[in-house]
């Protein structure tokens, strides 16, 4: 009976070590490099949802604003036409119409503003992914560079 037995491997010269080694450092950047892209992607998903969320809310302020805009000048409509009437019939309708109109158009005026503040495009860059972005290429380069001059 004849048993074949393993025989143990030679011993690698240090020119394959370094091989083996630096197969294995690109490996395990590449690796490195694929999981670093993945969680890029995944921060600017994020940072997408979080604008076109911004742009929901400032999108609904600025419709309401306009709408208030728009109630507040039919209450002024209704001032005008109340003034004409109290011309002769003297009681003071008007005053409470004009009243509402300055309210509402206060209250569309803010929030239009705060809308359009939504809606900039500073409110809408993703600033965290870029500079991550930017860091990432920065330690790229820099193991590159430290593995094509450990050769």
């Amino acid at each position: 009976m004849s048993t074949t037995a393993r025989e143990p491997l030679p011993p690698l010269s240090p020119a394959d070590q370094q091989r083996r080694g630096l197969g294995l450092l690109f490996k395990t950047l590449a690796e490195d490099g694929a999981h670093l892209v993945r969680q890029e992607i995944r921060l600017a998903r994020i940072e997408v949802a979080q604008a076109v969320r911004a742009v929901g809310r400032g999108t609904v302020l600025v419709t309401l604003g306009s709408m208030m805009l728009l109630l507040g000048a039919l209450a002024a409509i209704t001032a005008v036409v109340l003034l004409v009437g109290d011309q002769w019939l003297r009681d003071r309708y008007w005053l409470a119409a004009l009243a509402v109109a300055v309210v509402a158009a206060a209250a569309a005026g803010f929030a239009v503003a705060r809308g359009k503040d939504k809606l900039e495009p500073e409110q809408l860059r993703p600033d965290e992914t870029t500079e991550s972005l930017k860091e990432n290429t920065a330690w790229l380069k820099r193991q590159l560079t430290s593995v094509g001059t450990s050769r």
